[in-house]
Protein backbone atom coordinates (compact mmCIF):
# COMPACT_ATOMS: atom_id res chain seq x y z
CA UNK A 1 0.00 0.00 0.00
CA UNK A 2 1.17 3.62 -1.57
CA UNK A 3 2.21 5.74 1.56
CA UNK A 4 -0.63 8.73 2.07
CA UNK A 5 1.64 11.15 1.01
CA UNK A 6 2.80 9.74 -2.50
CA UNK A 7 -0.85 9.67 -3.21
CA UNK A 8 -1.88 13.02 -1.99
CA UNK A 9 1.30 14.23 -4.15
CA UNK A 10 -0.07 12.52 -7.39
CA UNK A 11 -3.40 13.53 -6.97
CA UNK A 12 -2.00 17.20 -6.59
CA UNK A 13 -0.16 17.41 -9.57
CA UNK A 14 -2.77 15.85 -11.45
CA UNK A 15 -5.39 18.59 -10.61
CA UNK A 16 -3.15 21.05 -11.13
CA UNK A 17 -2.15 20.13 -14.57
CA UNK A 18 -5.78 19.90 -15.49
CA UNK A 19 -6.21 23.13 -14.08
CA UNK A 20 -3.28 24.65 -15.99
CA UNK A 21 -4.91 23.04 -19.24
CA UNK A 22 -8.48 24.82 -18.80
CA UNK A 23 -7.07 27.76 -17.97
CA UNK A 24 -4.87 28.11 -21.22
CA UNK A 25 -7.90 27.19 -23.34
CA UNK A 26 -9.25 28.48 -25.84
CA UNK A 27 -13.17 28.80 -26.53
CA UNK A 28 -14.52 26.90 -29.11
CA UNK A 29 -16.58 28.13 -31.77
CA UNK A 30 -19.68 26.32 -30.22
CA UNK A 31 -18.94 28.42 -26.96
CA UNK A 32 -18.70 31.56 -28.95
CA UNK A 33 -21.73 31.57 -30.53
CA UNK A 34 -23.89 31.05 -27.28
CA UNK A 35 -24.73 32.19 -23.94
CA UNK A 36 -23.25 34.43 -21.99
CA UNK A 37 -22.22 35.86 -25.73
CA UNK A 38 -25.40 35.57 -27.59
CA UNK A 39 -28.66 36.71 -27.01
CA UNK A 40 -30.82 33.56 -25.99
CA UNK A 41 -34.20 32.90 -27.59
CA UNK A 42 -35.09 31.50 -24.32
CA UNK A 43 -34.52 30.85 -21.01
CA UNK A 44 -31.11 30.17 -19.89
CA UNK A 45 -30.84 26.67 -18.89
CA UNK A 46 -28.65 24.65 -16.05
CA UNK A 47 -26.03 23.97 -18.00
CA UNK A 48 -25.47 26.96 -19.87
CA UNK A 49 -25.43 28.58 -16.27
CA UNK A 50 -22.64 26.11 -15.40
CA UNK A 51 -20.78 26.82 -18.33
CA UNK A 52 -20.49 30.41 -17.76
CA UNK A 53 -19.18 29.51 -14.27
CA UNK A 54 -16.22 27.41 -15.96
CA UNK A 55 -16.14 30.16 -18.36
CA UNK A 56 -15.48 32.80 -15.41
CA UNK A 57 -13.60 30.47 -13.79
CA UNK A 58 -11.21 29.86 -16.37
CA UNK A 59 -10.20 33.76 -16.00
CA UNK A 60 -9.24 34.15 -12.40
CA UNK A 61 -13.08 34.10 -11.06
CA UNK A 62 -13.25 32.17 -7.69
CA UNK A 63 -16.91 32.20 -6.54
CA UNK A 64 -15.67 30.95 -3.38
CA UNK A 65 -12.78 33.89 -2.52
CA UNK A 66 -13.86 36.86 -1.01
CA UNK A 67 -16.76 35.46 1.03
CA UNK A 68 -18.88 37.76 -0.77
CA UNK A 69 -17.17 41.44 0.85
CA UNK A 70 -16.31 42.42 -2.83
CA UNK A 71 -18.89 40.83 -4.54
CA UNK A 72 -20.17 42.37 -7.10
CA UNK A 73 -16.66 43.73 -8.43
CA UNK A 74 -15.08 40.41 -8.43
CA UNK A 75 -17.17 38.97 -10.60
CA UNK A 76 -17.38 41.99 -12.76
CA UNK A 77 -13.95 42.03 -13.43
CA UNK A 78 -14.33 38.38 -14.32
CA UNK A 79 -16.76 39.39 -17.01
CA UNK A 80 -14.66 42.19 -18.01
CA UNK A 81 -11.37 39.36 -18.92
CA UNK A 82 -14.10 36.88 -19.89
CA UNK A 83 -15.05 39.46 -22.26
CA UNK A 84 -11.55 39.91 -23.83
CA UNK A 85 -11.31 36.54 -24.08
CA UNK A 86 -14.27 36.18 -26.47
CA UNK A 87 -12.80 39.35 -28.23
CA UNK A 88 -9.45 37.26 -29.07
CA UNK A 89 -10.76 33.73 -29.40
CA UNK A 90 -13.72 34.20 -31.31
CA UNK A 91 -13.39 37.42 -33.19
CA UNK A 92 -9.60 36.92 -33.26
CA UNK A 93 -8.98 40.59 -31.70
CA UNK A 94 -5.38 40.78 -31.15
CA UNK A 95 -5.92 41.78 -26.99
CA UNK A 96 -4.36 40.80 -24.01
CA UNK A 97 -6.31 38.39 -21.56
CA UNK A 98 -4.85 38.78 -18.12
CA UNK A 99 -5.59 35.87 -15.69
CA UNK A 100 -6.59 37.99 -12.84
CA UNK A 101 -7.14 41.34 -11.91
CA UNK A 102 -7.34 41.98 -8.34
CA UNK A 103 -10.12 43.66 -6.53
CA UNK A 104 -8.66 43.55 -3.10
CA UNK A 105 -7.64 46.34 -1.57
CA UNK A 106 -3.79 46.62 -1.21
CA UNK A 107 -1.54 49.06 0.66
CA UNK A 108 -0.65 49.69 4.08
CA UNK A 109 -3.54 48.62 5.78
CA UNK A 110 -2.02 45.56 4.35
CA UNK A 111 -4.31 42.05 3.42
Amino acid sequence: MKPFWIKTAATLCVLLASGAASASSKLTPAECNDYPFKPLSGPVTHAQLMQELRELESVGYDPSASGGDYYPSDIQAAQARLSLKYRADCLGENVKVPRTTSVWPTGPSGF
